[in-house]
């Protein structure tokens, strides 16, 4: 195998027809890598998502970085995704994007408007999470509002622990354990 080929391969068993751009041993296929599509860290290992050569996007595949023999790619790949973080400060929560209004927590020369519980509101919902100055941030919907406030989660867990445990308990995801996990359960993204 030529040194540009090994340069963006990876080990992987797979169950297809071989193809000319790959070498096979007897338990094991090298596949061509032709693109980093994304990027993920799963059980506090990084896996990339590889575009193969000679296969379709639908032939996309998460895999664990220790398998992978693409370096240039991975350096490449690196460098774009620094170079398209824009650097400006954070004006809230980040994917809330939504078309409600969201009262920041006030400085103290705001003080004179009440937000959150001040406005003796019963919260509905949280709607997302954000950490600011170290501490972590709810934008809580409130019921009979159209107005979404920033609250700090030291305040909302007094004040509204069903509410955290039920917001909490939707971003959990549950997965079977595989016979050395004894059953724990695990959180994803």
């Amino acid at each position: 195998m030529s040194s540009s080929k090994k340069a963006n391969s990876a080990k992987k068993k797979r169950r297809r027809s071989p193809s000319p751009a790959k070498f096979e041993s007897e338990d094991e296929e090298i596949y061509s890598v032709e693109k980093i599509v994304d990027k993920r860290i799963v059980a506090g290992k990084v896996e990339y998502y590889l575009k193969w050569k000679g296969f379709g996007s639908a032939d996309n595949t998460w895999e664990p970085e220790d398998n992978l023999d693409c370096s240039n790619l991975i350096s490449e790949y690196e460098r774009n995704l620094k170079a398209k973080k824009p650097k400006v400060e954070k004006p809230g929560p980040p994917g809330i994007g939504l078309k409600e209004k969201v009262n920041p927590i006030p400085s103290s020369s705001d003080m004179d408007e009440k937000i959150g519980f001040a406005r003796a509101l019963d919260p509905e919902r949280i709607i997302g999470a954000t950490e600011q100055d170290g501490n972590i941030i709810f934008l809580i919907k409130w019921k009979g509002s159209d107005e979404n406030d920033l609250v700090p989660a030291s305040e909302a867990n007094i004040k509204c622990p069903q509410v955290v445990i039920k917001f909490y308990e939707s971003k959990l995801t549950w997965h079977e354990a595989k016979d050395d996990d004894e059953g724990a359960p695990v959180s994803e993204k």
